[in-house]
């Protein structure tokens, strides 16, 4: 029996690993999703015939009833502006989990002292790390979900992001005393030694899941994209600790794969916004929108505001347009209207193209499943390397809910906070028509001089109703 559920756990993390190569392009990563999910199910199976005692197999088969019924509907209802916060809600309860085994193995192994009458290394590190890290997570995705889910007051933020000098000190030491507690545990973890109290775990749950929170409430909202994955890296790599302690080896695979490629694709976003890691950690900018006044940016400069007839006349007799999607596109639903506008300036012989910026949106690759999810061709969305060049050469860019990541200040002002930062050149076009529904500033908080531009214009109101007028328009030529 155990060869077959060895043999099962082998054929499971293949099937993790061959889906998540299908998950390295938009035109097989559904079909990688399905190989994983089945890659899970059959990991399931083996874990349901390793186990004898049929009481924990009826617990187990009720946690996946369970599991099912607070899971599906929320992933079939959730609309696609809301999917980051789902993601890190989902990533906090895997890093639960992983914090509610160490705690459960703590206690049925009395202190881990009696872990087949010997300690073992593996279990005690493995559990103890488990601990700590899928607490952290846990706690800490429970803030990004509140804070993408704008749960949070605007007022308290603030005051939270310009305290952050004072949380900085207070997770040092909070992580002191979460190592200090798991090596006493661990010191403790012997046969000869009276059993540790439950208090201890207990305490250590505590402290890491305080860490969590005061590591993600004065982050930004700029750096959430890379928060999240971040978040999920520490998921991964608890429950490949927890699969250590548990000597599974479906959970070490699994979990090694999502803490290497989070950890990755963290490393990867952070370098897009030319910020290291630490960096977004402990010294992130960005609390939320402003709202500000249509007609005048928020440093008081004039805007040329524009309409869906000249708009349309415009993209009618260009060349090329680029299309550059933002949050904005999202919050409005506008990707169908886009879609269709884009469509009759095909029709017209005009080349429409998208311009994707890796921390678009508010997680990896949230603009490129909108557009999908609209019908957009794969080919016709570029990333931010392989679109920059070709804005010079575009006669119009049309702006939809993007701001910090067109800001020539990253390019231009060495005072600007995103200095630095690698943004889409979208001030290099011809033309520039920004839709937006104010002179807000983005998520980071940071004035766009773009919007004063010479050759931008400023269509204002909702993305989805505009860029149909602007298709209503096009109809009409």
């Amino acid at each position: 029996m155990s060869y077959l559920v060895s043999i099962l756990y082998i054929v499971a993390f293949g099937m993790f690993i061959y889906g998540l190569m299908g998950l390295t392009g938009p035109k097989t990563a559904v079909r990688g999703n399905y190989i994983a999910a089945v890659g899970m199910l059959i990991a399931v199976v083996a874990v349901l015939i390793d186990i004898r005692d049929s009481s924990n197999w009826i617990l187990i088969v009720a946690g996946l009833v369970v599991g099912v019924v607070l899971g599906v509907p929320p992933a079939l209802r959730t609309k696609m502006t809301a999917m980051p916060q789902l993601v890190a809600l989902f990533n906090g309860v895997g890093g639960g989990t992983v914090a509610l085994i160490a705690w459960a193995e703590f206690l049925n192994s009395k202190g881990f002292t009696e872990v087949d009458s010997v300690p073992s290394a593996p279990f005690i590190v493995g559990s103890l790390f488990a601990a700590i890290i899928g607490s952290v997570s846990f706690w800490g995705s429970l803030v990004a979900f509140a804070k993408l889910q704008e749960l949070l007051n605007k007022n308290f933020e603030k005051k939270v992001v310009a305290a952050a000098k004072a949380f900085q000190l207070a997770n040092m030491i909070l992580a002191v005393v979460s190592i200090g507690i798991a090596i006493y545990i661990g010191i403790n973890a012997n046969p000869t030694h009276e059993p540790t109290s439950a208090l201890w775990i207990g305490g250590l749950l505590v402290s890491a899941g305080i860490m969590g929170l005061f590591v993600v409430l004065p982050i930004g909202g700029a750096d959430m994209p890379v928060v999240i994955s971040l978040l999920n890296a520490l998921t991964g790599l608890s429950a490949a600790a927890a699969g250590l302690a548990l000597n599974n080896q479906a959970m070490i695979v699994a979990g090694m794969i999502v803490g290497a490629s989070g950890s990755i694709l963290t490393n990867l976003m952070a370098k897009a916004m030319n910020r290291s890691i630490p960096a977004i950690i402990f010294g992130s900018f960005g609390g939320g929108d402003d709202s500000g006044a249509a007609g005048m940016s928020a440093s008081g400069g004039a805007v040329k505001a524009t309409s869906a007839a000249d708009a349309a006349i415009q993209m009618a007799y260009a060349n090329q347009v680029i299309v550059v999607p933002g949050y904005g596109l999202a919050v409005a639903q506008a990707q169908h209207a886009v879609k269709e506008m884009a469509s009759l300036l095909e029709e017209r012989g005009v080349e429409v193209k998208y311009a994707i910026h890796p921390v678009a949106g508010r997680m990896p690759g949230h603009m490129n499943v909108l557009l999908a999810e609209a019908d957009v061709e794969y080919d016709a969305m570029k990333e931010m390397d392989d679109i920059n060049g070709e804005f010079g050469r575009t006669d119009v860019t049309v702006v939809i809910g993007a701001n910090d990541v067109t800001n020539p200040a990253a390019r231009l002002d060495s005072s600007s906070p995103i200095y630095g930062m690698p943004i889409l050149n979208v001030d290099q076009s011809r033309s520039v028509i920004v839709l937006k529904r104010s002179m807000s500033s983005g998520y980071a908080g940071i004035d766009n001089p773009l919007f004063t531009a010479a050759q931008t214009s400023m269509l204002f109101g909702d993305a989805k109703k505009m860029v149909g007028e602007v298709t209503e328009e096009l109809k009409a030529l």
